[in-house]
């Protein structure tokens, strides 16, 4: 089985949101045939969608895994199970939200999954998290992260939340 790189984007905005956070953080490193190698800090930022709803806690993680792409989302799938998510209306407050941003440089198109994530470069609660890890990375199609949020016209509301909330 080869080992793969996959970058995973955390989200919560209920039950303790940091905490939700750090712990499926933890649990990313307990999935069968995955190390998480790497995560961000914590942000905080505005939902997209509906907007009576709490902010969100954002990180981003890297993994090794030796999963395939359809293997590692069912993983994920059944974390944020575990984490009590619940799938209401769309863009609506959860305990926890897992996006497969990047598996490698794989590009799918699948009823399930598509990677790249294909709202990945326009959320700063994305974007900002993952280059504080990864600076240097480029996209499947070769395109750098970093200039594309750099070219980014505003950067959008995110706050990097203080040292004791961080994950360590």
């Amino acid at each position: 089985m080869s080992l793969h790189r996959a970058w995973v984007g955390l989200g919560s905005n209920l039950e303790e949101p940091d905490a939700q956070v750090a712990r499926a953080l933890d649990a990313l490193d307990r999935l069968p045939l995955t190390r998480r190698r790497a995560a961000s800090g914590l942000y905080a930022s505005r939902p997209v969608g509906p907007q009576d709803q709490p902010d969100f806690i954002n990180a981003v993680a890297c993994l090794e895994t030796r999963l395939s792409p359809l293997a590692l989302l069912d993983q994920l799938q059944a974390l944020e199970q575990r984490h009590r998510r619940v799938r209401g209306r769309r863009w609506g407050p959860r305990t926890l939200d897992l996006d497969l941003l990047l598996f490698d440089d794989s590009r799918l198109a699948l009823p399930r999954l598509t990677l790249p994530h294909p709202e990945m470069t326009r959320r700063a609660f994305v974007v900002v998290p993952l280059l504080a890890v990864a600076p240097g990375l480029s996209l499947p199609d070769g395109r750098r992260l970093a200039d594309l949020e750099a070219a980014r016209p505003a950067p959008g509301t995110l706050r990097v939340l203080p040292n004791e909330r961080q994950v360590r």
